[in-house]
């Protein structure tokens, strides 16, 4: 396979589906946009995009999209998996299916995983559109990060193209392994970063609540704050004062868990990842990380 041009997106009436399926639309690649929910396909019918059953299709697609929800991937690809033609790739938008190994599989069918980084907090924004454009995948540039075990250089640079269509403006694709990929996401960006961007929302509340001050105070203090902080520990901006770092320790003792670098363990991953699914635990062989 050198090249993919008949594409099948299964749940294109979804959120991720109608925004993936956006772009889709723009590109010289065939589209069957799948859905069976009737409120799902009446959004299509709005965008003009024209709903296919999936079963009527999928044996002709090169690449079948699932733009699904995780805790339905299990009984999806046990349902689509047997109907792709041999040498056809699977496409999830998450890695925790994929980790867990709970997707259908075929030995002749290729399975790759593809999620948006979305757009950099020190992206340059320089217009409007790119300023109101905070998920990616429309005016934004922003990285994919990308999973395909197995494959050669020569069939990652076929999907490629694919995954910045899909998400573009796009400035890099990374790839990692499937496992790499789980670390990323839910470790790094959902069980820290998510979490602490919600910690963040209740440290506000918290803080009118316990003082009275105006609300748009505790914002205007907090949203500045926010971005000099991440300057700072990110990109050495400025250095922290002494007095700031004296606090920061103070926060740290009394937030964080000493052993919280625990979650980075594998069995940590494993049982995050079997919550998400809504699974008992993960059945994974041992494969490379």
């Amino acid at each position: 396979m050198t090249d993919y041009q008949n594409l099948a997106l299964v749940g294109a009436g979804g959120k991720m589906g109608m925004r993936i399926g956006a772009n889709l639309a723009n590109s010289d690649y065939r589209v069957h946009y799948c859905e069976n929910n009737p409120d799902a396909r009446e959004r299509l019918a709005a965008e003009d995009r024209e709903a296919s059953d999936v079963h009527d299709v999928i044996a002709d697609c090169d690449l079948v999209i699932l733009a699904v929800p995780d805790v339905a991937l299990s009984s999806v690809t046990a349902e689509l998996v047997p109907k792709m033609r041999s040498g056809a790739t699977l496409l999830t938008l998450d890695p925790a299916a994929a980790y867990a190994n709970v997707l259908h599989v075929r030995d002749d069918i290729r399975y790759a995983v593809a999620h948006p980084c979305h757009p950099s907090v020190f992206l340059d924004r320089r217009t409007d559109a790119e300023a109101a454009d905070a998920f990616g995948g429309v005016a934004a540039t922003q990285s994919v990060a990308a999973a395909f075990d197995a494959a050669s250089e020569t069939e990652k640079a076929a999907l490629e193209p694919v995954l910045r269509v899909m998400y573009g403006p796009v400035d890099n694709v990374h790839w990692v392994t499937v496992t790499q990929l789980a670390y990323l996401e839910p470790t790094l960006v959902e069980t820290v970063t998510c979490m602490l961007g919600t910690f963040m929302k209740e440290a506000l509340d918290e803080t009118v609540e316990r003082t009275g001050i105006q609300r748009e105070a505790a914002e205007a203090m907090l949203y500045g704050h926010i971005q000099i902080a991440l300057a700072v520990a990110f990109k050495s901006t400025n250095p922290f004062s002494d007095a700031c770092m004296i606090a920061i320790d103070y926060g740290r003792e009394a937030i964080i868990k000493p052993d919280w670098k625990q979650i980075f363990d594998r069995n940590e991953l494993d049982k995050v990842i079997a919550r998400m699914l809504k699974i008992d635990h993960v059945q994974r062989p041992e494969r490379s990380a």
